[in-house]
C-alpha cells in the first residue's frame, strides 16, 4: 500500500485544517445598535395570585367592553366570517386574548376558527410585555414592562388590538 496521500486527499486535508483554524478564530457578530430587539421573558415562575388577577381583569374587560363592541347578531345570509365569541386563555406564562370566528358559506370545511389578537407575556416582577398579532401571523411586541392594569387599558383603547 502507498503511504503518500494523493493530491485529492491533500486538498481535503488542507481544507479541513483551514476550517478548524477558522472555527478557532470565530468571533460573534457585532450587535446592530439601531435594530430593535424585543426584551426576553423572565425565567422566574408566574405567581398564582398574579395569574388569578390577570384572568379576572381580562374577563371583566372581555365581558363589559370587547363582547358588546365586537359581537353582533349573526347575519341572515353571511358572506364573510363573523365573530361569535371572545375569550382569554393561558399558555405557559402568556395570556392570550382570542376571538372565535364562524365560517360563512353553505359547506365550510370547519365550522369555526380561533384568532389570537393580543398577548401578555410575563416579564417578571409582576410586569408584562404586550404584543399584537400582525396580519402576517407574526407577533409584534409594542410595549414592555407594563403592569396588569396598563395592559388591560392598552388592549381596551389602543387601535393595534382592534379585531
Amino acid at each position: 500500500m502507498n503511504a503518500t496521500p494523493t493530491p485529492d486527499e491533500q486538498d481535503i486535508k488542507s481544507a479541513l485544517e483551514q476550517l478548524s483554524r477558522d472555527e478557532r478564530n470565530w468571533m460573534p457578530k457585532e450587535i446592530n445598535q439601531w435594530a430593535m430587539y424585543p426584551r426576553k421573558t423572565s425565567s422566574s415562575p408566574l405567581p398564582e395570585s398574579l395569574k388569578i388577577e390577570v384572568t379576572t381583569k381580562a374577563n371583566e374587560l372581555i365581558e363589559n367592553v370587547l363582547k358588546p363592541k365586537y359581537i353582533q347578531p349573526p347575519p341572515e345570509n353571511p358572506q364573510f366570517n363573523y365573530i361569535v365569541d371572545i375569550y382569554g386563555k393561558w399558555y405557559h406564562k402568556a395570556f392570550y386574548f382570542c376571538a372565535e370566528y364562524r365560517v360563512a358559506g353553505p359547506n365550510p370545511t370547519v365550522p369555526s376558527f380561533e384568532v389570537k389578537f393580543a398577548r401578555m407575556q410575563y416579564a417578571g416582577n409582576r410586569r408584562f410585555h404586550l404584543s399584537y398579532m400582525r396580519h402576517t401571523g407574526q407577533w409584534i411586541q409594542i410595549y414592555t414592562d407594563l403592569t396588569v392594569d396598563e395592559c388591560i387599558e392598552s388592549v381596551r383603547d389602543d387601535p393595534y388590538f382592534t379585531i
